[in-house]
């Protein structure tokens, strides 16, 4: 009986283990295909063994056919990875959108019929309703030069709206350089056009910044930048504050756009000019009230109108423009 087992099981053994003596490789004889079923033959276990030793070794046999069955992979399977085809599909698509550009540009600004355009009073140029929505902007704090701020940008409740939050830290960063630190900000993307081209808003035709937005009773840094291609202007921005309530009601801020003060590096300039409206690059909200804890902000959308009670021009006196004979 123990005889007819071990064949038994040197049978099981070559069912599983094809003999490459017949198949594959015909000028091995029967000696190898022997050899092979006797070193690999199960040994006997006691009666008492059998059962647990039978099922872990049909555990480490499924195991290693799920192994198997991942690590052989056919080749006709594997995606093909052309460089080549990439960038003629990445040309063809800034061929394409540069064309919708032209197209665009010969019905009227931002393919609209020019007197839709004039006849326009508000604008809303960003909403959240989508993740698609958020990547337009950025999120930044005091952590780029070693401070401890944290900020989160998410979809609010519903997805209607953005939630900016996170933690407002002012101790300054151990590096014997900074003595000053606390600040979170959430910036815009400069939109882009085909081949990478930088884009602007045109806002000449409105007066006021329109906001729809509700926070915890901080004060922020409503910040626009104009066109950054001059070097010179990389780190001029125009600012104008913005008080939230706090609550759980929503707020409409109206801020007219001569009321935006120009500053470089982070401080008021002596000399103030006015903001042009034609090359607009980017707006920021920036908190730096040197209150530590945590905080949230959050945004309906962001628009522009034209509000017709609004007559003035420039708020500030210390212009070269309004007062030349301050800066002789």
């Amino acid at each position: 009986m123990a005889l007819v087992h071990k064949l038994l099981n040197g049978t099981y053994i070559l069912r599983k283990c094809p003999k490459p003596g017949v198949a594959s490789c015909p000028f091995l004889n029967t000696r190898f295909a022997d050899y092979c079923s006797s070193s690999l033959e199960k040994p006997v276990a006691a009666p008492g063994k059998a059962s647990s030793q039978r099922k872990t070794e049909g555990n480490l046999e499924g195991h290693h056919q799920r192994e198997v069955a991942l690590d052989i992979t056919s080749p006709e399977d594997k995606p093909e990875v052309s460089f080549d085809k990439a960038i003629k599909e990445e040309i063809k698509d800034h061929f394409r959108r540069l064309k919708d550009d032209i197209v665009n540009h010969w019905i009227g600004p931002e393919g609209r019929p020019l007197h839709e355009v004039l006849m326009e009073q508000a604008k809303v140029v960003w909403q959240f309703r989508g993740k698609e929505d958020l990547d337009k902007w950025i999120v930044t704090s005091d952590k780029t030069i070693g401070g401890r701020s944290e900020v989160f940008l998410k979809m609010g409740r519903s997805n209607q709206s953005a939630l900016l939050y996170g933690t407002l830290s002012s101790e300054a960063p151990q590096d014997g350089e900074s003595g000053r630190s606390g600040y979170c900000a959430m910036i815009s993307k400069i939109p882009t056009g085909p081949f990478e081209r930088k884009r602007f808003y045109d806002w000449s035709q409105f007066n006021t910044l329109y906001l729809r937005v509700r926070g915890d009773g901080r004060p922020w840094m409503v910040n626009i930048r104009e066109d950054t291609d001059v070097i010179q202007r990389k780190d001029q921005m125009y600012s104008y504050f913005m008080f939230t309530r706090g609550g759980p009601y929503w707020q409409e801020v109206k801020i007219p756009f001569s009321k935006f003060f120009f500053s470089n590096r982070g401080r008021i300039r002596d000399a103030q000019y006015q903001l042009l409206l034609d090359k607009i690059s980017s707006i920021g909200f920036t908190l730096a009230d040197k209150v530590d804890g945590p905080f949230f902000l959050e945004i309906d959308f962001i628009g522009v109108f034209t509000d017709p009670a609004h007559t003035e021009e420039f708020a500030y006196e210390n212009s070269p423009e309004l007062n030349p004979r301050l800066f002789k």
